[in-house]
């Protein structure tokens, strides 16, 4: 069975990080949520989500993918914290798959992962990704990084993973169920 980990740190965007736990769910894909703190964690606007667990037990050789959904302040509490950086070079370096949406794709760049890679973000932090090529696509994928724009792409970036994760046909039957026309 495939396995996903996903980071929330306050100040998560809720739909990007829910709306990607739903879809990789639905392909039965076995998801963690971790947070960085103790209890629950709270996003940008009042959703209380219990992790499953907590970053310091994550560990790359037990998951196939890292995900961090963005968010601000979210993206910034992820790219401050030094565990958070240190699992994504983990993550990286055994060529495990890292995905970031919205603003936390420049928490990947600032981890040194983006470097050459072609990637997309929310269009204001398109200047902080460092040298990558940028593209306005609904979800970029380039080797083991995917990146996505924001809130409105969050299924499409949840399908992306399926893709990786479990092959075409897979995503391709989870949109069809689940209505999606537009990834």
């Amino acid at each position: 069975m495939a396995k996903a980990v996903i980071l929330l740190a306050k100040g998560f965007e809720e739909v990007e990080a829910v709306a990607v736990i739903d879809v990789l769910r639905r392909a039965e894909v076995e998801v963690t949520i971790a947070g960085l703190n103790e209890g629950f964690v709270e996003s940008v606007r009042g959703v209380k989500i219990i992790p499953d667990a907590s970053i310091d037990t994550v560990k790359a050789e037990d998951f196939d993918i890292v995900i961090l959904p963005g968010g601000i302040p979210g993206a910034d509490n992820l790219n401050k914290d030094e565990r958070v950086r240190r699992l994504l070079v983990e993550f990286s370096t055994k060529g495990k798959l890292t995905g970031a949406i919205c603003a936390a794709p420049y928490v990947l760049a600032n981890a040194g992962i983006l470097e050459g890679k072609t990637v997309t973000s929310y269009p204001t932090y398109k200047d902080k990704l460092g040298n990558v090529r940028y593209t306005e696509d609904k979800v970029a994928v380039d080797g083991n990084v995917l990146t996505s724009r924001g809130p409105a792409t969050a299924i499409c970036f949840g399908l992306a993973i399926v893709e990786r994760l479990l092959g075409k046909d897979k995503a391709e039957e989870l949109k069809k169920a689940m209505l999606v026309d537009y990834c």
